[in-house]
């Protein structure tokens, strides 16, 4: 059995304990892997530094349900325990109406148990209502039991246990308060692990909090890998349907063979992934498809190499932080104007979020300070308070290196910038999640497919394959 790390809402502490729990299993008792529910990118970055393993997002929105199933099962191959942290509340999911994409539908998916984690710091007896609620809202998720965190002191510990006893709820972690942890965070989360130099003094006290803060006895046998994938006719519980996923509207499928042939004297087909400070935003099953369709990835950094990979065919930008790094990224021009040449000379390339960014002419940061980037989008990126947050079912207008017109596909956008115009011909329809609202984004010329949207290739391996062949020519 495995079991999943939820939070009664998002701020109660889910990922420290997350952290501590995994740090104390890969070092005391065998390797781990770890999952997190959601399209998050930084909190799997912390615990592949804690683990040694890539994380895996289950997120059944991007994917779908069956490749949830699929990819856990697959990566609990010659590991001994699993854990999965969950995404806000535990019954938060994509919209209010149901709880599709929750960590609670993930569980249900999975038929894994959920340890609780509870904030305790300003609550005694009430603390019970909390529990007895979330142990009666759905009788398909089991509670293995609570971790009560923000503990004040051994008088409020007894009065917390005192309250859970008749709800017959093991309490299998007590953090105090003066145990908290504080990883350093910003305008999106969490500050990415490249960023901290006290990590490894950072991971040492996560490990001493699981060592000391948790009822092994109890949670190793919850822990341990003796998981089979779900019978077919168990995978989808009642009422939760692809067609509810989607919004009451149908995703097309890519038209587009998987099998990418070579001959013995192609040379290898060279894809340059920018992966440093500025871009480190990518789910790890992308590269891994890539890979297993045929590509060589090579990674560099826009930061600080001066040039780019030789022999590429290829480019790959994902997400992540451009406008804390934008001086850093103006002043490499020789890097900037290689980058230029390549795409107008028609290198497929494809770049999300932060990679949009970076092409940009300008990016204005939050210092309302400007600084010029590759220039290849006539539009300049400037960094304000509002978030754009959600998921995105976007519809193709513009054909692109990765996509054909019509095809609709699922994203999720999560930035705090906006543009200054858009084209005339965007590249994407989008709409929100359940929402008939429709707005335009993204942009495509030459071989280059530029846009907000975040995608995951594991529900639709037919993007990448498109987008190889498209490299190959």
């Amino acid at each position: 059995m495995s079991l999943v790390i939820a939070g009664e809402r998002s701020g109660v502490g889910k990922t420290t304990v997350t952290l501590a729990l995994l740090s104390s299993l890969s070092r005391k008792y065998g390797c781990v892997q770890s999952f997190k529910v959601g399209p998050d990118y930084i909190d799997p970055m912390f615990h592949q530094r804690v683990t040694g393993r890539p994380c895996r997002n289950l997120d059944p929105v991007l994917t779908s349900e069956s490749y949830v199933q699929e990819c856990f099962a697959s990566h609990l191959q010659q590991v001994d325990y699993a854990l999965i942290e969950g995404v806000m509340g535990l019954f938060d999911g994509a919209s209010g109406r149901d709880d599709f994409a929750s960590t609670a539908h993930v569980a249900r998916l999975l038929q894994l148990p959920v340890l609780l984690v509870l904030d305790c710091s300003r609550l005694s007896r009430s603390v019970a209502a909390i529990a007895h609620g979330y142990q009666s809202f759905d009788a398909r998720v089991k509670l293995a039991g609570v971790v009560l965190n923000r503990v004040g002191s051994d008088r409020h510990l007894q009065l917390l246990q005192d309250a859970l006893e008749p709800l017959q709820l093991p309490v299998l972690g007590v953090l105090r308060r003066q145990d908290q942890i504080t990883i350093p965070d910003r305008h999106l989360g969490l500050v990415p692990t490249a960023e901290i130099p006290q990590l490894h003094e950072l991971i040492d006290r996560l490990a001493y909090l699981g060592d000391s803060c948790f009822d092994w006895g109890r949670l190793l046998p919850l822990l341990s890998n003796n998981y089979q994938l779900p019978l077919t006719s168990q995978r989808v519980s009642e009422g939760d349907t692809e067609t509810r996923r989607r919004g009451d509207a149908e995703t097309r499928r890519i038209e587009a063979p998987l099998h990418i042939s070579f001959t013995p004297n192609d040379p290898p087909l060279r894809i340059a992934v920018a992966r440093d400070r500025a871009f480190s935003f990518y789910y790890q099953d992308n590269l891994d498809i890539l890979e297993k369709l045929g590509a060589e990835l090579v990674f560099w950094s826009p930061l600080t190499d001066n040039t780019l990979p030789a022999g590429i065919q290829g480019l790959y930008f994902g997400g992540g932080f451009p406008e804390v790094f934008a001086q850093q990224l103006a002043e490499n021009t020789s890097v900037i104007e290689a980058l230029r040449r390549a795409i107008v000379q028609g290198m497929p390339t494809y770049a999300e979020c932060g990679g949009l960014m970076y092409l940009c002419k300008q990016i204005t940061d939050f210092e309302n300070q400007s600084w010029s980037m590759v220039g290849l989008l006539p539009t300049t990126t400037v960094m304000g308070k509002r978030l754009t947050l959600g998921y995105r079912q976007a519809t193709v207008l513009q054909e692109s290196p990765l996509l054909p017109v019509g095809a609709k596909v699922w994203g999720h956008e999560f930035h705090r910038s906006q543009l200054t115009m858009m084209p005339e011909k965007p590249l994407f329809e989008i709409r929100g999640y359940k929402q008939v609202q429709v707005t335009f984004e993204g942009w495509q010329l030459h071989q280059l497919h530029a846009s907000y949207v975040h995608l995951h290739w594991g529900g639709c391996p037919e993007i990448p394959a498109r987008f190889l062949r498209q490299c190959r020519n």
